[in-house]
């Protein structure tokens, strides 16, 4: 399951705006402001697994561990937007 926090953290990390990866995941722009919501909102899981997908077909990994969560952005082949 992907938290609020990754959402954002992962955004950040890819320099997406909410409208670009609701755009990649094909979700509304208003079910991503709900996930990425620190206020708890309801989302579909459908809605947060679309979301998931789309942030590590762009090289996002999800880190979940007992200590908390996390992302981490992998550097992909002919990705010009990863710095070394």
């Amino acid at each position: 399951m992907i938290t609020a926090r990754q959402s954002r953290a992962a955004r950040a990390l890819l320099g997406w705006t909410q409208e670009t990866l609701a755009d990649k995941a094909q979700v509304s722009l208003t079910a991503l402001k709900r996930l990425e919501s620190e206020s708890g909102l309801e989302v579909y899981e459908t809605t947060r697994d679309q979301v998931r997908r789309a942030l590590e077909s762009a090289g996002v990994v999800l880190l979940s561990t007992e200590k908390g969560e996390g992302v981490l952005r992998l550097h992909h082949p002919g990705d010009r937007t990863a710095r070394p």
